[in-house]
């Protein structure tokens, strides 16, 4: 197996390019992807501030690291959620990585700032731990972004991510959700821009990109991911690409160019949840709101200062 670009010994193959690549040229491959989605969906401008949205796995590393060599300057932030070891173990890792090329980490915890976790929120509101997670994560990226001045708001998902929504919101219909599809989110309403470097890679070459890289990451599975329907979403569509390469690239980036205008809308507001054009503010926190309360101030009454619940430990990614 020989490189595409100089013939030499090839570490990665990648069907849905028909081509293989050494280290070297992998890497500048890796930089040309995330160069072009970029470029093509104009996310980002030279000199501007971005925050990254940092788990302590594959994709939000290698898109820190990636970002950095392209030139742009990248903080990164870290939302502690409490999942027991899996947690403390991706925090150890995000902050290594920064501590290692001298990077800026911004932590928020939730036990210790709002007084719950995402195992006691899911528990207490009866709420699929993901969809605690999520409403978390937004609602702290969202803050982080705003309040430290940042032009941009980056996070990890990779074209396997962003396939897998894709097709769970066409098995539905969910026309709300269809309608903000894109690799960029327009700031407005009271949320900063969201943008997805990462679009054009997928999952098999973010890892890759570290392992050459040297960049240690979270290898396990979440232990709360256990039934997410999305995970099975990306099963069907790995199956699909294995028996046509550039399956998943097709189907997402065909429905970007072709369909995603039509949806508009019907469209979420940028923080992700259905909303109506104009938002009001949480009389608590100051954040968009369709009530007095938002949703995130709601599940802190609910689930603040409740009794933490145990995990189980985290699964291995086979």
């Amino acid at each position: 197996m020989k490189c595409r670009v100089c013939r030499g010994p090839a570490v990665i193959d990648l069907p849905r390019h028909n081509a293989n690549f050494c280290a070297d040229h992998f890497l500048r491959y890796c930089h040309n992807q995330v160069e072009r989605a970029i470029h093509d969906h104009a996310m980002l401008a030279p000199g501007e501030r971005v925050l990254v949205a940092v788990s302590g796995g594959k994709d939000s590393l290698a898109l820190w690291d990636l970002l950095g060599a392209l030139g742009w300057e990248a903080d990164g932030l870290y939302v502690g959620l409490g999942i027991g070891d899996y947690s403390d173990v991706s925090g150890e890792h995000a902050r290594r990585f920064a501590a290692d090329r001298s990077l800026r980490l911004i932590e928020v915890d939730l036990r210790s700032s709002y007084d719950f976790d995402v195992p006691t929120a899911a528990a207490v509101t009866r709420r699929v731990p993901c969809s605690a997670c999520g409403l978390s994560k937004r609602h702290l990226f969202d803050k982080a972004a705003l309040d430290g001045g940042y032009d941009a708001m980056a996070t990890g998902h990779n074209l396997d991510d962003e396939a897998a929504v894709l097709y769970g919101n066409v098995l539905r219909w969910q026309t709300a959700y269809l309608g903000r599809q894109r690799p960029v989110l327009p700031a407005g309403n009271g949320f900063p821009r969201k943008v997805k470097p990462l679009v054009r890679l997928t999952e098999r070459e973010t890892a890759a990109y570290c392992v050459l890289r040297g960049i240690d990451y979270q290898v396990e599975e979440c232990p709360m991911a256990a039934g997410n329907r999305h995970l099975g979403y990306k099963e069907v569509l790995n199956e699909m690409e294995r028996r046509s390469p550039g399956t998943k690239s097709s189907f997402y980036f065909g429905f970007v160019d072709r369909a995603v205008d039509r949806f508009a809308d019907g469209a979420p507001q940028p923080g992700g949840e259905p909303a109506p054009a104009v938002l009001g503010r949480c009389t608590r926190c100051g954040a968009p709101a369709e009530s007095e309360l938002c949703a995130f101030c709601r599940l802190v009454e609910r689930a603040g200062g409740a009794e933490p619940v145990p995990v189980a430990p985290p699964r291995r990614r086979s």
